[in-house]
């Protein structure tokens, strides 16, 4: 894991050399649109017990500087897990929805590379269902901090990732008299990185 991340380390590190040589290389600059988005998909399974995740983010964003982006963002997620409780096996499916904002400050956006901080916010709202009967219905709001890596391939196309994640999170049943979960999130390893694609108008 050490020698994969110093190697990230070093790749990265060339790349931002070479795109700082380069005179009106790709990149960004004020009043710039863009649209990304992120797709994730995930599959366990140990025995006859199932877990598989789908999601989808997609993004707009606008540089209100040469430096600086804000934008928008909606999220849809779902998941279904088969499982045995014991006395039984049983099915849950959820399906999720988010909605909200980002700010992004980019370090050389003018260059084909640029590392960039993505501060966001979001508002979600979930619903699980049973196979065997009842569901939870739950609505939430979280806020992240992560850096990030952007590298244009084309004029247009960029590539971009972001790893790890400084995160707070807040969900309550949509029920009366629950309470909430508060969760409070320090992730900086190669566990969370989120891949995306960029295209600049």
């Amino acid at each position: 894991m050490k020698k994969f991340m110093f190697s990230m380390i070093a790749l990265a590190s060339f790349m931002a050399v070479q795109a700082q040589e380069e005179e009106g290389g790709k990149g960004f600059a004020k009043g710039d649109v863009f649209a990304s988005g992120s797709l994730g998909y995930s599959s366990q399974k140990t025995g006859e017990e199932k877990y598989n995740q789908f999601n989808v983010i997609p993004r707009v964003g606008y540089f209100v500087s040469d430096n600086v982006a804000i934008g928008a963002q909606l999220g849809y997620g779902n998941s279904k897990a088969t499982y045995y409780t014991g006395m039984e096996w049983d099915e849950r499916t959820t399906n999720s929805f988010s909605a909200g904002a980002f700010a992004r400050y980019y370090a050389t956006p003018s260059n084909t590379f640029s590392f960039f901080g993505q501060l966001q916010a979001n508002y979600s709202t979930s619903k699980t269902e049973y196979e065997g009967g009842g569901e939870d219905k739950r609505n939430g709001f979280d806020v992240g901090l992560a850096p990030g890596i952007s590298y244009f391939v084309s004029d247009h196309i960029a590539l971009e990732t972001t790893f790890g994640v400084l995160s707070y999170a807040t969900s309550k049943p949509d029920a009366d008299g629950t309470e909430s979960t508060n969760t409070f999130n320090l992730n900086l390893n190669l566990s969370n990185v989120v891949f995306g694609i960029v295209y600049k108008f």
